[in-house]
């Protein structure tokens, strides 16, 4: 089996839109949420809360022909692969393009915007508003394919729409496409553009936020007066690449992946399930070949709803059976869905590097019907540390985890 190791990262976030940015930001203890007043003119919306991506620019060598493809969340998830790239040293080499290279990418969907053009198509009847990009812009592996495109890859392409585990499930594939020998180079994660329609899916499921009045107050995951969750948006691209590979070329190393693990619950759709939850976990550690004492810190799903947090919470205690430390960077950014699983996992490894591990904010009084872990709050804890897991779940009863090793 090869080694497989992260040499570059890039994202874009209501954190900011560098890496180094997104990760300070985390030490004002200070959430993104915001009331958005694009919600107003909804009726029966109840929430006005989300937490857009306010830095971003569309990139100026992203010319008309580049973009006639792309949505929202394709340009979000091009640029900052990009970016990542360029962060491995790795933009414009051979390697890319000769086949060595695959895409493992996911969002919840493609651009809504899009499907809106041909809900409108059926409503009037008229083909007005679809266009010979309108399908590419709005199809689930839009993400996957622009990516494949605009870099010119050849290799695997692995499209990983499986809601808020597309990014850490794009990570966990292209992980085990490098560790089986099929590719050389992966471009990793995931990402969610920002749209109601999203926000009023949550919303008819009573599981958003309505803290509209005071929003850096919310989301506060495992608190027992949390009341939902706030939807983010984002983009975040890890360059995995085989270690020997990466070493002979003398790539700088952020972290070495070696574990992962995903199950399915095969219950309920949007009810999670503890036991299977739990069991993702114990294939990521078996994955690992360590014990779960090896594991120093787990980057919590944590999305600030009543029966996600406790059934996580439950799951963790049954794998880990002490109080691990934890925390949800989510009580910062929102959830941000498809992209969730790689802004964490990029987040993570930096504070893997620094020894220095962010609070859950807005986290005062610890629900009771959660396990006892230990929830870190306050200014954040150091954490002496070589080993961490971060963890997500999804509608579909859909379980991924991820475990980095500090690269020494």
């Amino acid at each position: 089996m090869k080694r497989v190791v992260v040499t570059g990262m890039a994202l874009a976030s209501s954190l900011g839109c560098s890496v180094d940015t997104a990760y300070e930001n985390l030490k004002k203890f200070e959430n993104c949420v915001e009331y958005w007043k694009e919600l107003d003119e909804f009726q029966n919306m109840n929430t006005r809360l989300a937490a857009p991506v306010k830095d971003f620019v569309t990139p100026e060598h992203f010319n008309r022909k580049v973009l006639r493809t792309m949505g929202r969340v394709a340009v979000l998830s091009t640029a900052v692969s990009e970016d990542a790239l360029k962060d491995a040293g790795l933009l414009g080499d051979e390697i890319i393009s000769n086949g060595q290279t695959g895409v493992s990418y996911g969002s919840s969907s493609g651009s809504l915007e899009s499907i809106i053009d041909f809900y409108t198509m059926d409503v009037e009847k008229k083909v007005r508003c679809v266009n010979s990009g309108s399908y590419i812009k709005m199809m689930p592996q839009t993400t996957t394919v622009n990516i494949s495109l605009y870099f010119k890859t050849k290799g695997r392409l692995i499209p990983t729409s499986t809601a808020c585990t597309s990014g850490s499930m794009g990570i966990g594939y292209a992980y085990e496409a490098i560790k089986h020998g099929y590719q050389t180079v992966m471009i990793a994660g995931g990402a969610e553009e920002l749209h109601p329609s999203h926000i009023a899916i949550f919303d008819t499921l009573y599981a958003t936020s309505l803290k509209n009045d005071t929003p850096k107050l919310t989301p506060s995951p495992f608190d027992k007066d949390r009341d939902g969750l706030v939807l983010g948006e984002g983009a975040g691209t890890l360059i995995l690449e085989e270690y020997e590979h990466a070493k002979n070329r003398g790539a700088k190393i952020y972290a070495e992946i070696i574990g992962f693990g995903t199950s399915t619950d095969g219950t309920h759709i949007t009810n999670p399930c503890h036991e299977t939850m739990g069991k993702a976990l114990e294939l990521a550690i078996k994955d690992a070949n360590i014990s779960a004492d090896d594991i120093g810190y787990i980057n919590a799903h944590g999305t600030a709803t009543l029966q996600g947090d406790v059934a996580e919470s439950i799951a963790t205690y049954d794998i880990f059976k002490r109080a691990v430390p934890i925390s949800s960077l989510k009580s910062y950014t929102g959830h941000t869905l498809g992209a969730c699983g790689a802004i964490e996992a990029i987040l993570s490894l930096k504070m893997l590097n620094s020894g220095w591990y962010a609070p859950t904010i807005n986290l005062n009084n610890i629900d009771e019907n959660c396990a006892p872990l230990d929830y870190i709050t306050g200014a954040g804890r150091n954490i002496d540390t070589n080993i961490i897991m971060s963890n997500n779940f999804a509608f579909g009863g859909i379980n991924t985890s991820l475990i980095f090793k500090k690269f020494d």
